[in-house]
């Protein structure tokens, strides 16, 4: 059984050493002066320890207030943004989904409405972002992202394998100017800044090394990068799923197949310690099954083009 202090005089203790003033406080949590004081002193009486130096004129936090004011506010605002959440989930019932930008809009975009109408009157809301996983932020309930290994202390469900690849517009492959790789001695190669797996360590796996461009064209994003190469500008890696179905319409090709691909995985990342949510156990499901149809395409793809 938790031994737990007094729940009001730990909010009035934070808001106080917060503030370093009994008097904000109090104006802070809307009660007198009088009441902050009181539930200090019943706080410092339950621990045994003093956590203010008080003078006529002003207090002072003391070293092993500083130490519990350190700890407290970050469990206090985790609370906060937990009973936010579900407030949200239970008046709004929105769905927030955060995930990279070309990610969201060459693959879940296109898909997301045969989800949507699973499940009546859900609102959903995508976001876009590469940065680190934050779900203390409160600005959505699931993320996806690309990686190699699970995301420790989440729940990390993978639904779908990225095939990393060079691609290109047909037309760099004309009269014989793309058949191997070192014709990419004559060629424009094509990064951003968002890639997980550069050209250098793309040569190093095809054991082309020794090559190097003709010229190097480089984008923040992998959705610029892309269109630079869907208008023969030069070649680009790239997740194979973003740009299958280009491939099998032929306005984009693998000059050199599966040479040099890297695979990882792209995961379904939710927050450890949250209440049963039915969406996000239907969103999961729905995602692996996208995922399986995706990888089968790709599959199809390869088997037909011999690579």
């Amino acid at each position: 059984m938790r031994k737990l202090p007094p729940l009001n005089a730990i909010r009035a203790f934070e808001a106080a050493a917060r503030h370093v003033s009994f008097t904000k406080a109090a104006q802070e949590l809307q009660v007198t002066h009088g009441a902050i004081s009181k539930q200090v002193a019943i706080l410092e009486g339950w621990l045994g320890i003093d956590l203010f130096t008080r003078t006529k004129s002003q207090v002072v936090l003391t070293s092993s207030g500083k130490d519990f004011l350190a700890s407290l506010t970050p469990a206090l605002d985790r609370i906060a943004v937990s009973a936010s959440q579900l407030i949200d989930r239970s008046v709004g019932n929105t769905f927030q989904i955060n995930a990279p930008p070309t990610f969201n809009l060459r693959w879940l975009i296109p898909r997301i409405s045969t989800f949507q109408k699973k499940i009546n009157h859900l609102e959903i809301k995508l976001t876009s972002s590469i940065e680190p996983i934050d779900f203390e932020s409160g600005e959505y309930d699931v993320a996806i992202r690309g990686a190699s290994v699970a995301l420790q202390n989440h729940i990390s469900v993978p639904f779908m394998t990225e095939t990393i690849v060079p691609v290109c517009h047909p037309d760099l492959m004309e009269h014989g100017r793309l058949q191997q790789v070192r014709d990419l001695n004559q060629q424009t190669l094509i990064s951003y800044n968002t890639e997980p797996y550069a050209w250098k360590h793309w040569l190093i796996e095809a054991n082309a090394s020794h090559i190097k461009p003709a010229n190097h064209l480089e984008f923040e994003q992998m959705y610029f990068a892309l269109q630079a190469a869907a208008e023969g500008l030069g070649i680009v890696l790239v997740p194979l799923f973003l740009v299958a179905d280009e491939v099998i319409s032929g306005k984009l090709t693998l000059p050199f197949g599966l040479l040099g691909a890297r695979t990882r995985r792209y995961f379904l990342h939710a927050p450890l310690l949250i209440p049963q949510n039915p969406v996000i156990e239907k969103f999961t499901t729905w995602l692996a099954q996208e995922g399986q149809d995706t990888e089968l395409a790709i599959d199809t793809l390869s088997k037909n083009m011999n690579f």
